[in-house]
């Protein structure tokens, strides 16, 4: 079956579930973290329906190294019997992912680098991080 999209830059022919940026969450490892890339610009983008750059719609999904950098980092006492971190982390590939890296909630510092542990977790259904061991700061 053959689905047209259009745009409002052009119309693109395209078959199967590749190409519509429609991530497939039931063949997603939970050790890998599936993101988009846009087919017209090159812009990578975590679970968007179009691109934020160029307003395309022509998406296909591709698969995260995992490795990242911390952008900025906070510490959570809502909603949880113990304080938690909750992180965005920039992506090696370009993208942006909210998420929480393990360890001890006040620990994770802005340009920490990270690995991902699981795409999803279990409980809140964000990616999880650890620290890489290559993290150094300039103050330590």
């Amino acid at each position: 079956m053959t689905v047209v999209f259009q745009s409002g830059f052009a119309s693109h022919a395209a078959t199967g579930s590749s190409a519509t940026g429609v991530l497939d969450h039931g063949t997603q490892e939970t050790e890998a973290l599936s993101y988009q890339r846009c087919t017209w610009c090159g812009t990578a983008m975590y679970h968007r329906l179009l691109c934020p750059v160029c307003a395309g719609s022509d998406l296909v999904t591709e698969r995260s190294a995992g490795a990242g950098t911390v952008l900025r980092s906070t510490v959570v006492h809502r909603n949880t019997p113990s304080a938690r971190n909750v992180s965005l982390i920039e992506m090696a590939e370009g993208f942006v992912v909210r998420g929480r890296v393990t360890g001890p909630p006040a620990g994770v510092h802005t340009g920490d680098r990270v690995r991902l542990v699981t795409a999803k977790d279990p409980v809140r259904g964000e990616p999880v991080f650890q620290l890489s061991e290559d993290t150094h700061r300039s103050w330590h």
